[in-house]
């Protein structure tokens, strides 16, 4: 029995493409004179939110894990099941527009000028409070010590 090499069996070596901001993709003729393009180098992706069933077109930050070889965090190399860290920011403003929610800032909790007359905040409340048990106590404090209870 012979072996004979087909053309559509042809083999070709892996891209390996790595993240960079200088972006190179290739040209390749396959099979039937169709064009394949072979990304050599990216910086940019299309990656999808999958609990809110939206896909944007993101910066690549970083590829933080990969199962298969840690040779492949060091190089930077990006394949299918990498795990990489992406440029939230279009995600971040799909979410604004959609729900007018602004995620991933801080709130603002400057204090609000008060004017007079008007009611305090809480700490202030508390304190009153707080001062006026003490008041209470130290008004009770010589009637127990006459009773000898206290010590």
């Amino acid at each position: 029995m012979s072996f004979t090499s087909w053309r559509y069996e042809l083999g070709r070596q892996p891209a390996s493409t790595k993240l960079s901001s200088n972006k190179t993709v290739r040209r390749i003729r396959v099979r039937g004179g169709n064009v394949k393009w072979r990304a050599l180098r990216l910086d940019t992706g299309n990656y999808s939110w999958g609990s809110e069933a939206v896909t944007r077109k993101t910066r690549i930050l970083d590829v933080v894990y990969n199962a298969s070889n840690n040779e492949l965090v060091r190089t930077q190399t990006l394949v299918k099941s990498a795990i990489v860290q992406v440029d939230a920011a279009p995600f971040k403003q799909w979410y604004l527009q959609h729900y007018g929610v602004d995620i991933g800032r801080k709130k603002k909790t400057a204090p609000a000028a008060k004017k007079e007359g008007e009611v305090g905040s809480l700490p202030l409340i508390l304190f009153y409070s707080i001062l006026l048990c003490w008041f209470f106590v130290l008004r009770a404090m010589p009637a127990c010590i006459a009773l000898g209870m206290g010590s």
